[in-house]
């Protein structure tokens, strides 16, 4: 069907503030909705209140207001600019929670603007955690069993309905604000209490523990006829209890049956029936017990989300530019893939690699906060890596944090096995570091599963990895075998960590990059498709692996500069690194050289697939920029 020709002039709302649980993501997400539909001839009017974001460059937009995003301020904005529409959906929560009010106020009716992307009816239901319940309920998906509260009062009733230890969950918050887990009275009263402040509809569902269950998000996109795709689906490294923003995330899932993964691909799109989803991307997050395989709808998102990004950049899918053309009329299979040329947006995307997420916190800036990880989000920013495997990918992406890593690993720390038994227990940013001591002290991965609730899966792979490093240091670098080394590599390991591992002592990395390249073990470079190869990327969206057979990265003999990245957010270095790389890629390009961007930040709009000429997803490390620059 053709693009709404009834439409003008369409409004976007953005995110505001970087907060944790809604931070650069958003300006991607935006920016590419901004671009999508001027492209087609839109007249694009944005609100945001963040001057950082490369969503409100003056040129990015027709008209850009950086105003509060209140829904005073956006009614007066809109009875200036006279919007047809308005597209949600794009701006995270804070862009839903707007909508929802200027719906509410009467704004909408007022001056004939119409939601498109979502309706009103929709974001309730998938917001309001009780409507939820029942609407899955109804189509026959199970809901963990709750009690929605809106006041202290019905503690009492809490306690009746749900056993200790419980999950709350705040109403229409975002990363998980208001949520946490009691395991006594005092607990639920003072969660309550700071949930119910936290939900601007004053509601918190109380729902059962799914403590140690398996996590799993699957990313969908439909159309208004429709159409329905799985973009991408992602499982959660620690068991269920932490935040999925906490977590170290893996794409595709990895620990799913074909026969489990269908079954929450077909619960996925009844979820987007049931809630009124018409178009656009959803997420939506199943718990599944590892014992009996019962499955839980947790919730759903029934817009762009966090992971919306992370998805589009693991598969090359872009999900909020699709996501604002379907909103306009577009179906599914009327879009192109812009990565093959040749398939449609209808194509659900296949990956032949696997990608990593790892958080990055910010502990340090905040003496005397306890380092728990639990069910509201605390990291401020994350990383992605690629690879052929989960080890190689995850080795990449610990290197990516810029905390002095150079792969999996950890220092001796000199506490009794019960000490860090005990360590482990708890889920906390040192974690993985915890879990490379006890492999080093001989720990076995069925004493790690029960202890950590990780699934067995991801502790074979991390014994793997423990077995080649025992084998990396039973031989000085020149008596290192060449079928070692290039195992080594393929499982992740840098040059400096080799070097650190083998049993001679003046190993270096650059000893180690000679000694390779002397073997002809040299990096190949590997284009992002979407396709698995079934077609030809005409996209230069790599990242880099070792294995035989030919490199995909065909550099052109064009005068070229490279652009590196800001890496991970954090406190003090956040989304004004990413809008001046954008800049300084533009300007390249405008002057005839060739741009080339290097980042592991998936949240980014620089590492967007058609924002520079090449992009490399890689760390921002020596290693792996010699490798692109050679």
């Amino acid at each position: 069907m053709p693009r709404r020709d009834d439409l003008s002039t369409i409004m976007v709302l953005g995110s505001g503030p970087i907060v944790i649980g809604q931070a650069s993501e958003f300006d991607y997400s935006g920016s590419q909705a901004v671009k999508a539909l001027r492209r087609e001839g839109y007249r694009v009017v944005l609100v945001n209140s963040n001057p950082a974001t490369i969503m409100t460059d003056p040129e990015l937009a027709d008209a850009t207001y950086i105003e509060p995003l209140t829904p005073e301020m956006v009614e007066q904005v809109i009875e200036r600019e006279k919007p047809d529409a308005i597209l949600p959906t794009v701006g995270g929560q804070t862009g839903l929670n707007l909508a929802i009010a200027l719906d509410e106020n009467g704004a909408l009716e007022r001056h004939g603007v119409e939601l498109i992307g979502a309706s009103p009816t929709a974001v309730r239901l998938a917001e309001d955690r009780q409507k939820f319940k029942e609407a899955m309920t109804r189509i026959g998906l199970e809901s963990a069993r709750s009690l929605l509260v809106t006041s202290l009062d019905m503690a009492q009733q809490a306690m009746d309905a749900v056993a200790f230890p419980m999950i709350l969950r705040a109403s229409f918050t975002l990363g998980g604000a208001g949520s946490g887990v009691a395991h006594d009275r005092d607990e639920l009263l003072v969660l309550l209490d700071e949930g119910l402040r936290a939900s601007p509809v004053g509601s918190v569902l109380v729902e059962e523990s799914l403590l140690g269950w398996k996590e799993y998000e699957l990313e969908v996109i439909r159309d208004h006829v429709g159409n329905g795709i799985i973009v991408c689906s992602i499982e959660n490294f620690d068991a269920m209890g932490v935040h999925t923003g906490d977590s170290i995330t893996v794409a595709p899932a990895q620990t799913l049956t074909d026969r489990e993964y269908q079954q929450l691909r077909d619960q996925s799109l009844a979820v987007l029936d049931a809630v009124g989803v018409a178009t656009g991307g959803s997420n939506v997050q199943f718990a599944v017990d590892p014992e009996s395989g019962r499955v839980i709808v947790i919730e759903m998102n029934p817009r762009v989300s966090r992971s919306s990004a992370l998805a589009s950049k693991a598969t090359g899918y872009p999900i909020a530019k699709i996501a604002a053309l379907l909103a306009v009329g577009y179906t599914l299979p009327e879009l192109p893939n812009e990565i093959t040329g040749t398939s449609s947006a209808c194509f659900e995307p296949s990956i032949d690699y696997t990608v990593v997420k790892v958080p990055r916190w910010s502990f340090e800036k905040f003496p005397g906060t306890p380092e728990t990880l639990g069910t509201a989000m605390q990291s401020v920013g994350e990383v992605m890596s690629m690879g052929r495997t989960f080890r190689e990918a995850l080795q990449k992406a610990l290197r990516s944090l810029e905390l002095g890593l150079h792969g999996w690993e950890s220092r001796s720390t000199g506490r009794s096995a019960a000490d860090l038994l005990t360590a482990l227990a708890t889920p906390h940013p040192g974690r993985m570091s915890d879990l490379h001591e006890a492999f080093r002290r001989g720990l076995q991965p069925e004493e790690l599963h029960v202890v950590t609730g990780i699934d067995p899966w991801f502790l074979d792979n991390l014994a793997m990895l423990a077995e080649v490093e025992g084998r990396l240091g039973s031989f000085t670098l020149d008596e290192l075998p060449d079928e070692v080394l290039f195992e080594a590599k393929q499982e992740g390991f840098s040059d400096r960590r080799i070097a650190v591992l083998s049993r001679s002592g003046d190993a270096t990395a650059a000893s180690v990059k000679e000694r390779r390249e002397t073997a002809g073990i040299r990096p190949v470079f590997r284009r992002v498709d979407t396709c698995a190869a079934e077609f030809a990327s005409q996209t230069p969206y790599l990242y880099s692996t070792w294995e035989e057979g030919p490199c995909e990265s065909a550099p052109t003999d064009r005068p070229k500069v490279i652009v590196l990245g800001g890496g991970p957010n954090r406190i003090g270095q956040g989304i004004e690194f990413d809008t001046c790389c954008c800049h300084a890629v533009q300007a390249i390009r405008q002057a005839g050289r060739e741009a080339i961007l290097v980042n592991c930040n998936p949240e980014t709009v620089s590492t967007d697939y058609d924002l520079s000429d090449r992009l490399y997803f890689e760390p921002l490390r020596f290693e792996e920029v010699m490798h692109i620059v050679e």
